[in-house]
């Protein structure tokens, strides 16, 4: 499994203002655990910073960790938004995975993240 650890960050150089991060991983990829099979996917991920920024380098890392890995679309997506929620503890966050088409389906996966202050019971 992906080690967050490999996660890196930086200070927010705006952490005054809420602005939307983007980041797009065109090329995730990891195994199907029933088959096998590679999976295929487009990873993004949409925060509001608050102290810290994740670096891209270490996002790359990471999201690369996954290539060998049995895991179901749904649980890397949330792993991946628990992991860079626990990291960033940004203001909110949400993950989105778009599977490409693997016998006649295609899957998307949206996880969001929020401060245990305002996640509902």
């Amino acid at each position: 499994m992906a080690d967050p650890k490999i996660l890196e960050t930086f200070p927010n150089p705006q952490p005054g203002r809420d602005y939307l991060i983007e980041h797009t991983h065109h090329e995730f990829t990891s195994l199907c655990p029933i088959t096998g099979h590679p999976d295929f996917a487009e990873i993004t991920v949409q925060y509001v910073a608050d102290k810290i920024c994740v670096e891209l380098k270490s996002l790359k890392l990471y999201f690369h960790a996954y290539r060998n890995e049995g895991i179901f679309f749904e649980e890397v997506t949330n792993k991946i938004c628990d992991d860079l929620g626990a990291l960033l503890k940004p203001r909110r966050m949400t993950v989105i995975s778009r599977w490409m088409a693997r016998g006649g389906f295609t899957s998307v996966i949206s996880a969001e993240w929020r401060p245990k202050k305002q996640r509902r019971k």
